[in-house]
């Protein structure tokens, strides 16, 4: 048995311009019932109750704003909200433990942020009833005899203290004028506090800054901090770790680890190598987004990431993905003399006022996919846009065969132009199969090709900028974070599109990112950046995957294995007999198949440390 589930998308439905084709060809409307109909807002609404599943409405909308699903009936009782008819609704909650970090992790849309709302106590559930919305007191009986009951019982009483680190942090600036320790000061108990937590966030310097000044990293750690500083039974962390780079991100995640020791902390999150650092447990939420989502039984780390990987849901015998994810475990051998080279450049430098960078002379061949990793500040950004032209070298030359794409890190789209007009602009051949197989498709874009840019998410238009960047007539890809904004599924599914699209075609892609296991699939090269960040930055040459990595994490102080189901990058726990022997072995990067086994079964890899 099944219950049907109506979703309209109205930011895609225009009545005006089509011929109202949902409402002309649904089959219970010519029997002279209202099945489907226009609302006061000229949008279609759709009766669930009438709906018969046909999806003759979904096949004939020509701007596929209409969603018909059937879920298991049980699934009806356990609603947790639901925001209108014809709208989004979730069901299930996480569950949160004291004393413990539970991770949430799914495609976005799926209603991670709702759930924070709710454990939150800002957004009340109303178990789908969005007409009369229900009691605390029925709220409360609805999770009689669960772990949530408790939870929602101290929220209507008022005595669940909560503090929440919202998603977007860029909204900070217009809520708060001052300065950084002005803002810090209004939540910490004691100066001590806040030298502690400015430290332990490499905020020190930052502490005399204007918010509205503060880079996207420093605005992003300087919400954690706050956070951090409340004194409260439940921390709710929603995507901590954007803007900031790797060496960032392992701050933030020893001052998010150290609040478990003091209440219990949710944390939603889509670097899966933070997320399983952090986390105790996991639930997977997945479903339609902007159409309904299931937040899945809770599980460790290992075992829900590597389920999520998977994509199958072993208690629920659910399969979300059609494919699972695999991880190379070996960097494929060049052949150095056969492959031809794309683009090359001798000893460079480029110099500021108050920076300089210098690279590595080096060659770049076709098929090559070169991933580029360091902190922040170190020129990466720079090292782009002198390989692409956008600015020159103050010494030095780069020899390129053909032009260069480079999709920028922070990206701008105040027009009216729709999608897929933007894509015939760059290549009128984007309708062709090659194209939409290995690109279109996968990144699921058809459904915003009506949409305008300036009202596309931020995953949104990076998606379309990436295409966009790999429709032009180039052969060298330049892209600068292309992760920033995007859920982990599609981060995994971006990552294998730019590999199989560059590979097939014969191109050259580059990519700068802080998602370490974004740039373990994509890449089989890497460029290391070092340097003092802000001052000076080096970069070298393209390395083997394995020598690359190794290099960046000796400096970052960690060490990965692989995880022997799916040979996913894991960091071991710091001073674990697995991390001291690979640090004294100086094999920072992976150990073979015996080793990883043998610290899968150690009890002190219970608890798994990942960047």
């Amino acid at each position: 048995m099944s219950h049907r589930i109506a979703v309209l998308d109205k930011d895609s439905c225009h009545s005006r311009k089509c011929n109202l084709e949902c409402i002309t060809f649904c089959p219970v409307n010519k029997t002279g019932s209202d099945c489907i109909v226009l609302g006061q807002d000229t949008k279609a609404v759709i009766s669930e109750e009438l709906c018969t599943g046909c999806g003759i409405c979904v096949k004939k909308c020509p701007f596929e704003a209409i969603t018909i699903l059937n879920l298991a009936t049980e699934l009806g009782d356990e609603k947790v909200h639901q925001y209108g008819i014809n709208t989004y609704r979730l069901y299930k909650l996480p569950i949160p433990k004291k004393n413990s970090v539970v991770g949430l992790v799914g495609k976005n849309g799926v209603g991670k942020s709702t759930a924070l709302n709710i454990l939150s106590g800002s957004l009340k559930p109303n178990l789908g009833n969005y007409e009369t919305v229900p009691s605390w007191d029925e709220v409360i009986d609805e999770f009689q005899g669960t772990e949530l009951r408790s939870h929602f019982q101290a929220i209507s009483e008022g005595k669940l203290r909560v503090s929440i680190k919202p998603q977007a942090v860029y909204l900070i600036p217009k809520v708060w004028t001052g300065t950084v320790r002005a803002l810090l000061e209004k939540t910490a108990g004691s100066s001590r506090d806040i030298t502690e937590v400015a430290e332990s966030l490499s905020l020190s310097q930052s502490l005399g800054t204007t918010v509205s000044e503060l880079s996207g990293g420093e605005l992003q750690r300087t919400a954690v901090a706050v956070a951090s500083l409340k004194d409260a039974d439940l921390y709710l962390f929603d995507e901590p770790s954007s803007y900031n780079d790797v060496f960032q991100r392992m701050n933030v995640s020893k001052t998010i680890a150290e609040l478990s020791k003091k209440g219990a902390v949710v944390l939603v999150e889509h670097d899966l190598s933070f997320l399983d650092y952090l986390s105790d447990y996991i639930h997977i939420l997945y479903g339609e987004p902007g159409v309904y989502g299931i937040v899945s039984s809770i599980q460790s780390a290992r075992t829900g990431i590597n389920e999520l990987l998977e994509g199958y849901l072993q208690v629920e015998n659910v399969r979300f993905r059609d494919q699972p994810v695999r991880f190379d475990i070996y960097s494929p051998i060049e052949n150095e003399t056969e492959t031809p080279v794309i683009c090359s450049y001798d000893r460079l430098l480029k110099t500021y006022d108050r920076f300089s960078l210098e690279v590595e002379p080096a060659e770049i061949k076709m098929g090559q996919v070169v991933g580029v990793l360091g902190a922040n500040a170190l020129g990466k950004t720079t090292f782009f846009k002198v390989l692409s032209g956008v600015e020159p070298p103050t010494s030095g030359h780069v020899e390129a065969l053909s032009k260069i794409a480079y999709k920028p890190q922070y990206l701008s789209a105040d027009t009216d132009t729709d999608v897929i007009s933007y894509f015939r602009a760059i290549n009128k051949n984007v309708d062709s199969g090659l194209f939409q197989t290995q690109l279109i498709t996968p990144l699921n874009l058809n459904k915003l090709f009506e949409k305008q840019l300036r009202n596309l998410s931020g995953g949104e238009l990076q998606k379309v900028a990436i295409v966009g960047t790999l429709l032009q007539d180039a052969q060298i890809f330049a892209f600068d974070e292309p992760s920033a904004f995007i859920d982990v599924e599609d981060r995994i599914v971006l990552a294998k599109a730019i590999q199989r699209f560059v590979r097939s075609m014969g191109k050259t892609a580059l990519v700068i990112d802080h998602d370490i296991q974004l740039v373990d699939i994509v890449a089989d090269s890497l460029m290391i950046f070092s340097g003092d960040p802000g001052r000076k930055g080096h970069a070298s040459k393209p390395l083997a995957k394995n020598d690359g990595m190794n290099t960046f994490l000796k400096e970052l102080g960690i060490t990965y294995r692989r995880d022997i189901n799916t040979g996913r990058p894991r960091v071991n726990k710091p001073e674990s007999k697995l991390d001291r022997m690979q640090k004294e072995d100086r094999k920072y990067y992976y150990v073979g198949k015996l080793q990883a086994a043998a610290a899968e079964a150690e009890g002190s890899q219970t608890k798994n440390i990942t960047a």
